[in-house]
């Protein structure tokens, strides 16, 4: 059974998205993508495509890379949803220059009011040497951040290192 709030955490290609699909599937629930990415050039683009092949037609996606509210909203208590993910909608909001607070705010929330259970992928960025830029580090203190939040809400927190899920918080369903 996947609770409330899910918060699958590791570094990059680690195999977090892959786990958090494999854990929305075996909910049982009709499973939905929340998809964050923006795919602005031929890079992302190819890697939204291989992640929707592997996905596969079951999925319903929904792109929101800034407001995920209306779509977590919309979804019901039949349905699992995976947003993929919150290193991607901090940036995108980061770069925005937008109200970083209140769009923080409105996500803890529209999560919190969720009739659907959650799974939220989410890079760990902390094991990193300290960047040398002030937006660099803006973004790594802000998402370090997030990650507490989301964290303390879930029910589950798994740390995946090269595929192996670890958990943190909770019992793997």
């Amino acid at each position: 059974m996947l609770p409330r709030l899910t918060l699958v955490l590791g570094g990059a290609a680690s195999g977090k998205s892959a786990f958090a699909e494999g854990l929305v599937l075996r909910s049982g629930r009709a499973p939905v993508y929340l998809a964050t990415a923006e795919a602005l050039d031929a890079e992302m683009r190819g890697k939204v495509k291989r992640h929707r092949a592997r996905r596969g037609a079951e999925w319903r996606t929904i792109e929101a890379p800034r407001d995920p509210g209306a779509a977590l909203a919309a979804v019901t208590a039949a349905e699992a949803v995976l947003l993929d993910c919150a290193t991607m909608w901090l940036s995108n909001h980061l770069l925005a220059g937008g109200d970083l607070d209140a769009a923080e705010a409105a996500l803890l929330s529209a999560l919190d009011a969720c009739a659907a259970p959650v799974a939220v992928v989410s890079n760990e960025v902390g094991h990193s040497v300290v960047p040398e830029n002030a937006l660099a580090r803006r973004f790594r203190n802000a998402q370090g951040a997030l990650n507490q939040r989301l964290a303390a809400r879930a029910g589950l927190v798994v740390l995946v290192v090269a595929g192996l899920p670890m958990p943190l918080k909770g019992a793997l369903p």
